[in-house]
């Protein structure tokens, strides 16, 4: 005859508590990564958006604070130097970084935070928090098609495309440092494989900090042999 013990109630598996992840998109300017990145964000509620800050002038229909937050140079560069950002990069002509606080707040409140950053900041993450990095590099089809949609964004004159264009060679051969690829095809099919990564790298046992305490509980409960 066995019995169950009460004396532990299991939480559902769901919940087992876990540090958040950092996922990084990075890509060539003009392959997709900006609307793979709202793609996930609208898909799943537990991943964050990194808001970074930028010296660059806002685009029309940016709002501040949800795409950027625009400041000028003299207050970069009092976030740089106070240790304030997480990265920076200067990328075309314009300066780039993350705020530090909110994504370590997020990460230990077990949220996962989406970085839509180039190789740059990938890099000086890594160098500062790689346990909790999974990097992903989207690559467009064929060179025709990114220079298709950089122009077909009308937001750049055609000195700015040749320039992105020039830079994308460059940018492509980091791919390396990935620990994912994505070729952007169709942007609703690459947002599923990164949901897809994104989930399996939730699961990985270092990132679940509550699993002992969870198999302690399942133990508790196992059956009890009588005599």
């Amino acid at each position: 005859m066995s019995s169950i013990s009460p004396t532990a109630a299991v939480p559902p598996a769901s919940l087992v508590s876990r540090r958040g992840l950092l996922l990084v998109l990075s890509s060539p300017s003009g392959a997709g990564k900006t609307t793979i990145a709202r793609n996930l964000l609208a898909a799943d509620p537990l991943i964050a958006a990194s808001i970074s800050v930028t010296t660059r002038p806002q685009r029309p229909g940016e709002v501040e604070g949800r795409d950027y937050h625009f400041i000028d140079k003299t207050r970069f560069d009092a976030m740089a130097a106070g240790g304030d950002l997480l990265e920076h990069a200067f990328v075309f002509g314009n300066h780039y970084g993350t705020p530090r606080q909110p994504v370590e707040d997020w990460l230990a409140q077990g949220r996962d935070v989406l970085f839509d950053i180039d190789w740059q900041g990938a890099q000086q993450l890594a160098e500062r928090m790689r346990d909790d990095l999974v990097r992903v590099f989207v690559l467009p089809p064929s060179i025709a098609e990114l220079e298709r949609r950089l122009r077909g964004r009308a937001q750049d004159s055609d000195e700015v495309v040749r320039g992105r264009m020039a830079k994308a060679a460059d940018e492509m051969s980091h791919w390396i440092e990935y620990d994912y690829i994505v070729i952007n095809r169709d942007a609703a099919a690459s947002t599923r494989q990164v949901l897809t990564i994104l989930h399996a790298e939730r699961q990985r046992r270092a990132r679940l900090t509550g699993m002992s305490d969870f198999i302690a509980a399942l133990r508790a409960q196992m059956p009890e042999a009588q005599g």
